[in-house]
């Protein structure tokens, strides 16, 4: 094949790309009405656009594009911030119910992913610990939990390729996670009638029509709480400036919990530290503006997680799929299979048949087959389109960014250990 060679795209030119990559996908969303229609996110439209030609690149040139990603981590880190701030302990309480029923189905899909994974690799005849790989290591976990536990995997089972298996499952859904959930929330939203009823202010992202007339008072918030909704440069700045204090408090928790000895992600602890903030400072200053669920704080989180899952995708390496063997294809295909089953016709009426349930079901295949920033694109991509879901954007995140890790860990280890 000839010798490789390597093209780095520096730091700030990758993410100025997510940025021109998000508008790619917007003019191909608009172009294309089915996209649309079927809640496909614009990140997701671009990203895999993108990732196509360096594919192409790769195969006709023999030339690798990669991307620096710093810049990403850095969007992850504010998004969830910005969903902190948007959290009230009423809201919480509320959907105490939600949260323990949510973290219990995604323990049930932890168990059935692996159970498939487990059954494929001993029908094709592979090490029976690789079925973690073809399950929740690489789908519920992603790509960082698949390489985290590759090396136990194949120490364990001798499987040289555990890595590559994998970093390929992981790629393969977050792919078919960012393609099922819209249409699986339009499905359920059409075929029960369902309708949003909050009259809360948006959390993430402003509806379609807003953004593409900008007029105020077609969209307006109903809620009495903000009266000044309007985006301005105050709003947007005031709203910036909470987001980075709740990033800072965040990343010095995070300090603190590293020296207990424990060990969190930085987007979780300020995503918590946002919750705190935005619970306490209105009580404690009530006539200090707040920027929780305003658009000037939607925009922020829009903007973040847009940029975040543009430059995820864009620097997918879709040449190392090429030679994926049937084996791989056959089992994430049935994992795709059950988890769109299961969602339509069990997850949906665990959670309560509404219009909630049908925007949670489209995160929970975003993030049950690829990672929560996936979930909550395929969410608001939703909400933008049939109106806002805000408890969905506080229940989902506490779940699947904060508790499945432990879950995840202690069922792949039960798998693992498996003959």
């Amino acid at each position: 094949m000839g010798e490789t060679f390597a093209v780095e795209v520096p730091r700030f030119i990758s993410f100025t790309m997510g940025m021109a990559v998000f508008f790619l996908g917007a003019f191909l969303t608009r172009r294309a009405p089915i996209l649309q229609n079927y809640n496909i996110p614009e990140p997701v439209t671009g990203g895999l656009a993108v990732a196509a030609l360096t594919g192409l690149v790769f195969a006709f040139f023999n030339t690798e594009i990669t991307f620096v990603l710093d810049v990403r981590d850095t969007l992850l880190v504010i998004f969830f911030a910005t969903i902190g701030l948007n959290a009230r302990f009423a809201d919480l309480l509320a959907g105490g119910r939600m949260l323990a029923l949510l973290f219990a189905i995604t323990v049930g899909f932890i168990v059935i992913q692996n159970g498939v994974g487990y059954l494929g690799a001993i029908v094709f005849g592979l090490p029976s610990a690789v079925g973690v790989l073809l399950g929740s290591a690489s789908l519920i976990g992603g790509h960082g939990t698949a390489i985290a536990w590759a090396p136990a995997v194949q120490a364990d089972s001798g499987f040289a390729a555990a890595t590559e298996v994998g970093t390929a499952a992981a790629t393969l859904g977050l792919i078919f996670a960012a393609m099922t959930g819209g249409p699986i929330a339009k499905y359920l939203i059409d075929r029960n009638k369902l309708h949003s009823t909050s009259q809360g202010g948006p959390i993430v992202g402003l509806p379609y029509e807003y953004e593409e007339t900008g007029d105020h008072q077609a969209h307006h918030d109903h809620t009495r709480e903000h009266h000044d909704h309007q985006v301005n440069y105050i709003n947007v700045m005031r709203a910036f400036l909470a987001t980075n204090i709740a990033v800072i408090i965040g990343y010095f928790a995070n300090l603190l919990i590293e020296d207990a000895g424990s060990k969190l992600p930085l987007f979780v602890t300020c995503l918590l530290a946002g919750i705190v903030m935005s619970n306490t400072v209105p009580l404690l200053f009530p006539k200090l503006p707040w920027p929780a669920r305003t658009r000037a704080l939607a925009i922020i989180s829009d903007y973040s997680l847009s940029v975040f899952l543009a430059m995820s995708l864009m620097s997918l390496q879709l040449w190392t799929l090429a030679g994926l063997g049937g084996p791989l294809i056959t089992v994430l295909a049935a994992q795709v299979a059950a988890a769109v089953l299961l969602i339509v016709f069990l997850v949906f009426r665990l959670l309560g048949s509404d219009y909630t349930a049908a925007v949670l079901c489209a995160g929970f295949a975003g993030f049950s087959l690829g990672a929560t920033p996936t979930a909550i694109a395929n969410m608001s991509s939703v909400t933008k389109h049939y109106g806002p879901a805000p408890l969905t954007f506080i229940m989902l995140p506490l779940v699947s960014a904060f508790l499945v890790d432990l879950a995840n860990a202690v069922v792949i280890r039960f798998f693992v250990a498996l003959p």
